[in-house]
């Protein structure tokens, strides 16, 4: 305990019962360990034990001088506090040694509950938190072809930062624990990052993915068919691999072929030099279409996972405002 600076009273009231009053008053600088594991939700329990280091129980014994209810009400009343913190609770345990033990100290010692006013954090910190990222699952519906939601995305997440550097006062300094405010404010900035990324990943896939190799087997597989069918985009069904379309100058070629009498030189290179032409062009449509194909493959896997993050986006907020409700509701 620091040095006493409250007004010195020089006065002791005596009564002809013998009961003697001395009226000290003393200020106590007194430090407690808090648990800010709730935050702002939290109750916080803080103990001040009193006895005499000098006089032991045989000298000195403390004893309760009214009920606990009545020190609650009274405290209520002249309690002065910034306006964080509120007296919910005052509980009181004496310790009493063996009997015929009375070299010890006696000691009395005050639990004070007090619980924190949230009003002003929630109102401060986890609304607006809420209405960023609101704003950063509603960007999930801008079409990704037409409009660069990266940039939004990236001045979301400024913001938010922003936000918090601003913030970072509300927030506890020290603890033993992680607050679960602390856990929601990663989350919502990790789940902001994962969606620029991914706003990157499908940009890339809408612009780039015609150059790109074969979609990978376990792609096809784990993103294609298992996650496809757990959000409901399952993949577009394949067009006939063995369509064959004829080429009416080949068949015009066939039918001059098919008359009667031998081909002079000049007609079987003018033949061969068209059915080069009709194999190269035949080998271009396959090409275009196998480009097609592994580009709508790529394409399919990016909504797969822009869907797949929508849903994780929409958990996330669905579990965590009902956790500080509930939270909220019970402090």
């Amino acid at each position: 305990m620091e040095k006493n600076s409250a007004q010195f009273v020089p006065y002791i009231y005596l009564f002809s019962d013998g009961l003697v009053i001395d009226s000290q008053p003393v200020k106590v600088i007194s430090s407690c360990s808090l648990d800010f594991y709730k935050f702002p939700f939290d109750t916080q329990n803080c103990s001040f034990s009193f006895n005499s280091y000098i006089h032991r129980r045989r000298t000195l014994q403390i004893y309760l001088s009214s009920t606990v209810a009545d020190i609650l009400k009274y405290s209520q009343e002249v309690m002065a506090t910034m306006g964080e913190w509120e007296l919910v609770g005052l509980t009181v345990k004496t310790f009493v040694p063996p009997p015929g033990n009375e070299d010890v100290w006696d000691e009395m010692r005050f639990f004070v509950f007090v619980k924190r006013r949230a009003t002003l954090y929630v109102v401060n910190l986890l609304i607006p938190s809420y209405f960023l990222i609101t704003v950063d699952l509603f960007s999930f519906l801008l079409p990704p072809q037409n409009v660069d939601r990266t940039l939004m995305k990236m001045t979301l997440i400024l913001g938010f930062t922003v936000f918090l550097l601003i913030m970072s006062d509300l927030l506890p300094a020290s603890g033993n624990t992680v607050p679960l405010i602390n856990v929601f404010l990663c989350l919502c900035l990790a789940l902001m990052v994962a969606s620029l990324l991914e706003s990157i990943l499908i940009t890339n896939l809408l612009r780039g993915s015609a150059h790109y190799s074969a979609v990978p087997r376990w792609v096809r597989v784990f993103v294609l068919r298992i996650l496809g069918r757990l959000v409901r985009l399952r993949p577009k069904p394949r067009d006939q691999e063995d369509t064959v379309i004829q080429n009416p100058a080949t068949q015009e070629d066939s039918k001059v072929s098919q008359q009667k009498g031998p081909l002079d030189e000049e007609k079987a290179r003018k033949e061969l030099r068209r059915l080069g032409n009709d194999f190269q062009a035949i080998c271009l449509q396959v090409k275009h279409r196998l480009g097609e194909k592994q580009e709508s493959e790529w394409i399919q896997v990016g909504f797969i996972i822009d869907r797949l993050l929508l849903g994780m986006y929409i958990i996330f907020l669905s579990v965590s405002f009902s956790t500080i409700i509930t939270i909220w509701m019970q402090s």
